[in-house]
């Protein structure tokens, strides 16, 4: 039931994460271009004598410079950095993560066994000492005053992603190294699955699409 919700909070975070950043990183984008776009009107309205382009594109650009987005690319590095830590978790957890084999699949079952048992060990040490070393980094930055340059956000929030993702990513490793010794299998993600959409029913039987196909009625 924990690990059902933890799976749950994780996928709703990053898909959050990454909706967010994208119609952020869209707006911004959308709104430098159109100040650009209301200049360039307001020039060609007055070299062709068009007085109410003119206007125009200077009450665009007016309207456009006083919202300000200057803060957008920094909010949106931080929620990539927040994405890509709880990211790499998820990739434990699904068996996303690309991993090189060709030495291991060379040996026997019991030794490819504790091989990959201690890269679990391993990976699960390594992001328990990043989390500590960043839970240090966030506890000692958290007692000083320093913020962010646009959006003036206290830095030991944006850092915090280090410690949160880490010992989750800890946890992943922990869990399907459990996993792969009382089983001994590895989570598989299959690329061409899309989660959530359920598997086609062909609209001709097997029976009669292979009459088809030896007719020549379908190819």
């Amino acid at each position: 039931m924990f690990d059902r919700i933890l799976g749950r909070l994780e996928e709703i975070l990053i898909g959050f994460l990454m909706g967010a950043a994208t119609l952020i990183i869209f707006v911004a984008v959308t709104h430098r271009y159109s100040m650009s776009g209301a200049i360039a009107l307001a020039q060609w309205g007055r070299e062709m004598g068009q007085d109410w382009l003119f206007h125009a594109g200077r009450s665009v650009f007016g309207f456009l410079r006083n919202i300000n987005l200057t803060w957008a690319q920094e909010l949106c590095i931080y929620m990539f950095v927040w994405m890509a830590k709880f990211g790499a978790a998820y990739g434990v957890r699904t068996g996303i993560h690309v991993g090189v084999d060709v030495a291991i699949t060379r040996l026997n079952s019991s030794s490819k066994h504790y091989v990959v048992l201690f890269g679990l060990l391993a990976g699960a040490l390594f992001t328990a000492i990043v989390g500590t070393l960043g839970a240090s980094f966030v506890w000692h930055i958290g007692h000083t005053e320093q913020v962010s340059a646009d959006l003036e956000m206290p830095m030991w929030i944006v850092y915090l992603a280090v410690p949160c993702g880490s010992y989750l990513m800890c946890f992943r490793f922990l869990q399907v190294a459990w996993s792969f010794a009382q089983t001994g299998n590895l989570p598989h993600h299959d690329h061409g699955h899309v989660e959530g959409l359920e598997d086609e029913t062909p609209l001709i039987p097997g029976a009669v699409a292979a009459d088809a196909r030896n007719t020549g009625a379908v190819r």
